[in-house]
């Protein structure tokens, strides 16, 4: 039984070692890649431009009745399985009419 416990832990001791080696290795590796990246990149410049205003929104085409009832009608269900009060059902209601 001695003999199996050191032999496990020779192996957890082995496996650990390689595990951090590896791990400074592939640290290293990549300090290298980035240094050589950054040498042999162009140094970027940065321009700051201001951003062209949005483009209008396009005018909203007249809702056709039908589309109007659709809606109201999603609105009802919405107010009925209590997503909206009386409140936001009414402003959203006016919305929809005066559209």
């Amino acid at each position: 039984m001695p003999g199996l416990i050191r032999g496990v832990a020779r192996t957890a001791v082995v496996a650990g070692t390689a595990t951090a080696v590896s791990n400074r290795v592939s640290r290293r590796q990549a300090g290298r890649w980035s240094q050589q990246e950054a040498q042999q990149a162009p140094p970027q410049q940065v321009v700051y431009q201001e951003a062209p205003p949005p483009p209008p929104p396009p005018a909203a085409a007249p809702a056709s009745m039908d589309s109007k009832i659709d809606q109201l009608k999603e609105l009802a269900t919405l107010k009925e399985q209590g997503v909206l009060t009386e409140a936001e059902f009414q402003v959203q209601k006016e919305r929809i009419l005066n559209g």
